[in-house]
Order: C-alpha cells, then structure tokens, then sequence
C-alpha cells in the first residue's frame, strides 16, 4: 500500500494524529472474497481505544478544529477530495479485495466519494443561521453549531462511499468523527483516515477504529460522543438507538429496503429493463437501494420477466480483480449462505425460477451465487418482504394503479421506489402515493450529492447529501438580543 501518499499503518491505529498500537493488540484477518483468502490483517480498537479517541476528538474541538473558520474547513475537505482522487485506483484495489465488488464498479465509487467531499467543502461557508424579524424592537437570529463528536458507523457494502456522505457534512460543519468500519471491510478505513490526516486536519478531528461489534456499541454508549451516523440492518440501528440513550445523543440512520420497481404496460421496456437489471444486480445485490421487487402491469408481465431473466443470464460473474467481472462475489461466507437460504425458500414457496439459483459454473472458490430471477413471487412471501441483500429479484404482476401502489406499499421499507410510464400526470400521482423516501421515474436511481437521501419506516431516520444532511449534523442556537432602551414593568410590583 506505499502508493499512498500518508502510507498508512495498518498494524496501527490513527487516533490523536498518531499511529498508535492497538491496547487489543489483536487484528482482524481480512479476507479476498474472490479468493477466500487472508490478503490483509488490520489492527482491531477495544473499549480503551474508544476512549482515547473520544479523548482526542473533543480536544481538538476545544483547540484548533474549534477555532477553525467554515471556509478554512472546506479548504482542508477540497484538499482531501484532491488527495482521494490521487490515490483513487489504490483505494479502489483495496476496496475490491476487502469486498469483492469489481474494479471498474469501486474505482466509479472512490471517484464520486471525491466528488461528494468537493461539494461539501464548497458549502461549507454557505450554510448560515437565520435572521428572524419577530419583533422590531430585539434581533433574533439562528446559529448553526457543531453537535460535536461523531461516530461514524459504516457497513460493508460501500465504505468509501458511504463514508464520504458522512465525513462531508460533518466535517463541513466542524464536528470530529470517528469511523468504525464493518469488520468484514477494515482496510479502506483505515488508508482513508490516513488521507484525511494527510491533508492537514487537526490531531482527533478523524480517526478510525476496526473492529467487531463491541466497538460499535462502545461508541454508541459513550458519554463523549454526541451523535451516531449509521448506515446498516434496522436491527442494529435499534441496538444503537437504545445505546445512545444514555445520554440521548442525536442519531440518524440509513438501513435496510426492499424497493419496488413499478412497470405499467405504457413504459418503454427496453429502457426499463436495461435499468432494471443495473438497478437489481450491480454490487452482487448487496445494496439496501436494489430494485429487489418488481410489480409488471399483466399486458407485459410474461415479456418483461422472460427478458429480465435473459438478461440477468448474460451477466458475467468472477473475480473482483478480472476486467472483464460485471459482479463479483458476496462480501463474505455467511452473506453468500443468507443468499441461498432465500432461494431455497423461493423454490419451496411456488415461486417459478426463471434463471440462476446456483454457483456459476467454473467459479470452484469464492462466495458466488449467479443472478437469480423469480416470478410468480406472493408479495407476502419471506422472498418478497425481506431483505436478501444478494442477486436475487421478485416478479410480480398487478392489474391496475391501485394495485400497483398497494403491493409496492405493502413493506416494512420504505427507501427507494422506481416507476416507469409515459403517462406523466400517472407519474405524478403515482409518486405521491409511494411510500419511499426517493422514487425515480423512468430513470436510474438518483443519488448525488445535492439530493436528499433517506427512508420511511423501517429504512431509517433522517436524510444524507444536500444541506439536508448539514442539518442532521448541527445545533441550532437562537439568539435574541433586546434593542429597546425602555425597562420592562415589575411583574411583581404592587
């Protein structure tokens, strides 16, 4: 890993501004997901290190970070974008072997988690209080304080990019965060807190810590940490939510979906189905934003299925490393083993599999499961209404809008929704009715850095990217300051 600039330690843990041995003196074995083998081993924080990494981070909130201005701190994050985009094909190399996911598809993420840094630092100095005229004789106005420290707990799936939604807005907005990777993923934590220090921030304003679940809660308890940002199973979101009561410490939360993609019979279905197998199968599945349910209006229901299954047989499948890999392995053994379970719960369900359901052949090792697609799927079903998080789809037909819009509701979810018509007062109305925090219409889903992102019910609370995420990261203070120059009356004078 010396092609990164601040090489990091990965024996080490970066806390302070140091590179310090871990009080554990243990380490997680990092396994290949394409191979099944170790490729790293990467130092694992205890309790101890949360405590002296929460120790640093409010040290540098009552030093120099606090001192810092908003336009110095956007300085600092555009010079940190500046440096992911440098070492953008080795954060990537390390992505692909911590997860399993492809070049091509984690070097796109490194990219974007640079750009989402650069438009942070840009707001930075742009996210002002208020001045409230309430009354004319007193100045009213907001403040927009930093909450304070922030523990960052970050899933497997996409940890450089999920992190940059989350080191963005806080650091943008002068908090200190702490970055818990998930431990099947531990190595790109790490080379990116190596980044960040290198490009100038003060000693505990980022740190990282690896480890197992225990460090998770131990930050969630903690007294010196004011909020949790977690993305992750609803779950472990209520774990932390019950944690962080002790001292009711803010949280906001992005977990789990089951999003339902609408198709009516008036789409244009080549479009639909090109997207529709991006959406499903790219990361392996293994996204909380896959379209994991699709509702076919009947006129175009058997057509739609029988070429999303043709084309869900064409993916190509391999090594997170091999060029030409559309979508790589699961992220770890047992992920794979939840993946097949929900397959053989489809067969014994009646659902009709259309293709996959097995091992691609030629792949003896690694955690592969190929593209799987099933129809005639009851939207009641364990297949339909829980997470599989893996390549697995459900088809499903609906007669009419009403329908549509009943079993696209009919979830515990509620993050993203897609629908796909040429109707556009449908549109319109349709994606009112939808109970999802984003829904797309006749595209890809969405996400960049300016568009709120979050779900209803059991997919979370709170909303990452734009300045809505800014907000979840501040106090508002209000300040009123009285102008008049007359002495108030006695309240109780005789």
């Amino acid at each position: 890993m010396s092609t990164l600039g601040a090489t990091p330690r990965y024996d080490r843990l970066l806390i302070g501004g140091e590179w310090v041995a871990p009080h554990s003196q243990h380490a997680i074995r990092s396994i290949d997901p394409s191979t099944e083998e170790v490729w790293i081993e990467v130092a694992t924080a205890d309790d101890h290190d949360v405590d002296a990494a929460v120790a640093a981070a409010r040290a540098a909130l009552r030093g120099a970070w606090g001192k810092t201005t908003p336009t110095a701190r956007g300085a600092l994050l555009a010079r940190f974008a500046d440096l992911v985009r440098r070492d953008a094909a080795a954060l990537a190399e390390i992505e692909s072997r911590d997860n399993g996911k492809p070049l091509r598809d984690t070097l796109g993420e490194v990219q974007r988690a640079a750009d989402w840094l650069t438009f942070f630092a840009g707001a930075a100095d742009k996210f002002n209080g208020l001045q409230i005229p309430y009354r004319p004789d007193a100045l009213a106005y907001t403040r927009n304080e930093p909450v304070g420290v922030v523990a960052a707990i970050l899933p497997w799936n996409s940890p450089i990019s999920l992190a940059s939604w989350k080191l963005g807005p806080a650091l943008a907005t002068g908090n200190a965060v702490i970055l818990k990777p998930a431990e099947q993923t531990p190595a790109s934590m790490v080379a990116l807190a190596a980044l960040a220090h290198e490009a100038g921030f003060p000693a505990g304003v980022v740190a990282a810590l690896p480890g197992d679940g225990s460090v998770g809660a131990a930050l969630a308890g903690h007294r010196g940490v004011d909020k949790v940002s977690f993305t992750g199973s609803h779950a472990t979101a209520q774990r932390i939510m019950q944690a962080a009561s002790v001292n009711l410490k803010r949280c906001s939360f992005e977990c789990g979906g089951k999003s339902p993609y609408i198709v009516f019979a008036d789409a244009d279905l080549d479009k639909a189905l090109s997207v529709a197998v991006h959406s499903a199968f790219r990361s392996t599945g293994q996204s909380c934003s896959a379209a994991s349910r699709m509702f076919v209006e009947r006129p175009v229901y058997d057509r739609f299925a029988g070429m999303l299954a043709e084309r869900a047989a064409r993916i190509r499948v391999g090594g997170a490393l091999d060029p030409k890999t559309h979508i790589g392995p699961h992220t770890s053994a047992e992920q794979r083993d939840k993946t097949e379970r929900y397959i053989a719960l489809g067969r014994e369900s009646g659902a009709r599999l259309l293709t996959g359901g097995a091992r691609p052949d030629g792949l003896e090792r690694g955690y592969f499961v190929s593209p799987t697609v099933f129809a005639d799927v009851d939207n009641r079903s364990q297949l339909a209404q829980e997470e599989v998080f893996g390549p697995v789809v459900a088809v499903m037909p609906f007669e009419n809008e009403d329908e549509a819009v009943a079993l696209a509701n009919d979830s515990d979810y509620g993050l993203v929704g897609g629908l796909w018509t040429s109707d556009v007062t449908r549109a319109h109305r349709v994606s009112a009715r939808i109970e999802t925090g984003l829904v797309s219409v006749n595209t890809f889903r969405p996400v960049h850095f300016m568009l709120p992102y979050g779900g209803y019910k059991l997919s979370g609370i709170g909303r990452e990217n734009g300045f809505d995420a800014m907000r979840e990261f501040v106090e508002t203070k209000t300040v009123v300051i009285d102008l008049s120059s007359e002495t108030p009356p006695d309240p109780f004078a005789d």
